[in-house]
């Protein structure tokens, strides 16, 4: 018995640690998955605000920027472009964003997420 003694204290602090370590990446990985998110919903807001009618792309350019500094940072909306795409015949708005991936808080390698989203042009209808 004599062996074993002061063991517990090593395990609380080794179990603690995987824990706190397990639960950072958990956290980490719910940040990353938010920042996705925000930027697919900010492009497809860009498109439908850039494809309606009397709009251009520049405006949806805008509002995806727009909504990304609302939500995250002004950095993460630095690459937005638009291009008018066919989608099976049906010219529509996409809006591309290219962000960086947070790995450590907000922190990441950049243009490592790339989301589009597109709306129908509306003068086309």
């Amino acid at each position: 018995m004599n062996g074993e003694r002061g063991s517990a204290v090593v395990d609380f602090v080794l179990v603690g640690t995987l824990v706190i370590l397990i639960f950072s990446a958990l956290l980490q990985f719910a940040l990353a998955l938010h920042v996705r998110n925000i930027l697919i919903d900010s492009a497809a807001e860009g498109a439908r605000a850039g494809a309606l009618a009397g709009s251009s792309a520049e405006v949806g350019a805008d509002r995806a920027r727009y909504l990304i500094g609302l939500a995250l940072s002004e950095r993460y909306g630095q690459d937005v472009r638009t291009a008018v795409v066919d989608v099976d015949g049906v010219p529509c708005l996409q809006v591309d964003i290219a962000a960086p991936l947070p790995l450590v808080g907000l922190v990441g390698p950049a243009r490592v997420l790339h989301v589009s989203g597109r709306a129908v042009l509306e003068e086309t209808l």
